[in-house]
C-alpha cells in the first residue's frame, strides 16, 4: 500500500512537495486553511492533485505517514498539535527534499543578512560554472527543484521556522552569520528557544563538514563554547585575520585557508559597510572550501548586484535620495541600515511589531535622523519611543502618505529610508509588497 504524505500549505514549498512526494510514490493530499493563490491553485489543478482550501478536513489529514508543513505554520496551531499527538511524523519541506538529493548543501542562517549571503553564494557558484540551485527562503522551493533538476549543489537560505521542521537533514558547510532577539512571539518570547533552533544548522554535521561564523557576534561565541560543535569550525571578524578564516587588516579582507591566502581591497567590495564585509567575509569562505579559484571569488563580490528591498538604493528625486529597505523586519537590521547612513535621513518605520526594543535605536536616530514617518496601524509604541529625541514625527496609515510625507520632510542632499523594524503584515501582502509600493509612490512623485 502507498505510503500518505498531507501537505499544510500550498504555496511554493507545500507545491513543491507535493510534486516530489508524488515523484517518490506517495498518496498525496494538499490542504491550506486560507485560500490558494492562482497560480499554485493552477499548477495543483494541472497535475490533478487532491486538495482542500478554506478548511482542514480531519479526517484526511489525521491518517498521514508524513506531514509536510509551511514554515508559517506555527507549532502550536491545532493540527499540528493533534498530529504531534498522534505520533505523526511532522517536517518541512527542505527536510524532505533533502532526503531524495545527494547535492552537497551549503545553508546559511543568521538573524540579518541571510538573503544577501546566500544570493552572494549562489553568484559566485553560478560564475564559478558549478551545476547548482537556489532554495530555501528564496528561488524556487527546494522539493520542486529535487524532483525536476539534478544539481550537484544546493545553497539554502534557512530560518528559524524551517530548521524547526528539521531532524535527520545535514549541511556539508553550515554559516551562522549573527543571532539577534526576532520572531520571539513564535518562542514562547525566550530568547533562548529562539537560539536553539538556529543551532539546528549544525545538527549532524561531522568532521568531514564546516561551520563558518561570525566570532564577532557574543551570542554565536557562546553557543560554540557551549555545544562544541564536531565540525571544522572557521571563523569570520572585522578584527585581524585568524589562521584559518577571515579578517581584516589594512582595509584588506584577507582569508586563510589551508596555504591559500585571499585577498582583496575592502573598498573593492560591491556591497558596502560593516555588515556586508561580514557577508562577503562568510561567502568568500564558503568558495574556498569548495575550491572555487580566487579570482572568481573576487569578481564574484566585486560585481554582485544585492538584493531588492535591501538597502536598496533606487531613486533621488529633486536630490533627495529614496532607500527601499522593506525586508528589515527587526530591530537589528534598522539599526545596520541607519548605521550605513551618510546623509541627513528622513526614516519611514512601522508595522507589526514583534516586541521591540527601540532604545537600542536611540543613539543611531539622533546622530542620523531629522524626522521619523511612522507606518502602521498602530504607531503608539514608536511615538513613545521617541518622542523624547526632539525630532519631527508624522503618523501615516498609507504608503502613498508616508512617501508624500517624507517627501516634504526631507530637502536636496537629504534621504528617505523604508527600514520598518517590523512586520508588514498589517497593511501589506508580505514586506516585497511593501517595498514594491513605495518604489511606485517613489515614481509617482
Amino acid at each position: 500500500m502507498k505510503k500518505r504524505a498531507v501537505i499544510l500549505g500550498a504555496a511554493e514549498s507545500g507545491v513543491g512537495a507535493a510534486i516530489l512526494a508524488r515523484k517518490q510514490g506517495y498518496d498525496v493530499f494538499v490542504s491550506d486553511l486560507g485560500l490558494i493563490k492562482d497560480k499554485y491553485k493552477s499548477e495543483l489543478i494541472e497535475c490533478h492533485f487532491d486538495f482542500e482550501e478554506g478548511h482542514h478536513t480531519e479526517e484526511k489529514i489525521l491518517n498521514a505517514d508524513v506531514v509536510i508543513k509551511s514554515p508559517g505554520i506555527p507549532d502550536k496551531a491545532p493540527m499540528i498539535v493533534k498530529l504531534k499527538e498522534k505520533g505523526i511524523q511532522v517536517i518541512s519541506e527542505i527536510e524532505f527534499a533533502g532526503r531524495y538529493t545527494s547535492a552537497k548543501k551549503i545553508c546559511i542562517t543568521g538573524s540579518n543578512g541571510k538573503t544577501t549571503t546566500t544570493l552572494l553564494i549562489y553568484h559566485m557558484f553560478q560564475k564559478a560554472g558549478y551545476n547548482v540551485g537556489l532554495a530555501g527562503n528564496v528561488g524556487q522551493s527546494m522539493a520542486w527543484q529535487v524532483a525536476e533538476n539534478n544539481f550537484d549543489y544546493y545553497v539554502i537560505e534557512l530560518s528559524s521556522f524551517q530548521l524547526d521542521g528539521m531532524y535527520e537533514f545535514k549541511a556539508d558547510i553550515a554559516i551562522m552569520l549573527n543571532i539577534t532577539p526576532d520572531h520571539l512571539d513564535r518562542y514562547e518570547y525566550k530568547f533562548q528557544n529562539y537560539i536553539d533552533s538556529k543551532f539546528l544548522i549544525a545538527q549532524n554535521q561531522t568532521e568531514a563538514d564546516f561551520f563558518i561564523y561570525c566570532s564577532d557576534d557574543p551570542v554565536v561565541l557562546i553557543e560554540i563554547a557551549k555545544r562544541k560543535p564536531v565540525a571544522r569550525c572557521i571563523p569570520f571578524t572585522l578584527g585581524l585575520p585568524p589562521d584559518e578564516g577571515a579578517g581584516v587588516l589594512d582595509n584588506k579582507l584577507i582569508i586563510n585557508w589551508e596555504q591559500n591566502i585571499f585577498t582583496m581591497s575592502i573598498l573593492d567590495i560591491a556591497l558596502q559597510g560593516s555588515h556586508n564585509t561580514y557577508n562577503s567575509m562568510a561567502a568568500g569562505i564558503s568558495g574556498m572550501v569548495v575550491n572555487i579559484r580566487s579570482e572568481k571569488i573576487r569578481e564574484s563580490l566585486s560585481d554582485f548586484k544585492g538584493v531588492e528591498h535591501r538597502l536598496e538604493r533606487f531613486l533621488k528625486v529633486h536630490g533627495i535620495e529614496f532607500i527601499n529597505d522593506s525586508k528589515a523586519t527587526n530591530i537589528n537590521s534598522t539599526w545596520y541600515a541607519l548605521e550605513s547612513m551618510t546623509q541627513p535621513t528622513v526614516w519611514i518605520v512601522g508595522g507589526i511589531d514583534k516586541g521591540n526594543d527601540y532604545s537600542q535605536l536611540h543613539e543611531l536616530v539622533k546622530s542620523k535622523v531629522k524626522a521619523i514617518v511612522c507606518l502602521g496601524t498602530d504607531n503608539s509604541r514608536i511615538l513613545e519611543a521617541f518622542k523624547n529625541v526632539g525630532i519631527d514625527m508624522i503618523e501615516t496609515q498609507s504608503m502613498e502618505d508616508a512617501v508624500r510625507s517624507a517627501y516634504y520632510l526631507a530637502k536636496n542632499g537629504d534621504t528617505v529610508l523604508l527600514s520598518p523594524a517590523c512586520a508588514s503584515f498589517d497593511l501589506f501582502e508580505n514586506y516585497e509588497d511593501r517595498g514594491r509600493q513605495f518604489k511606485q509612490k517613489v515614481r509617482e512623485l
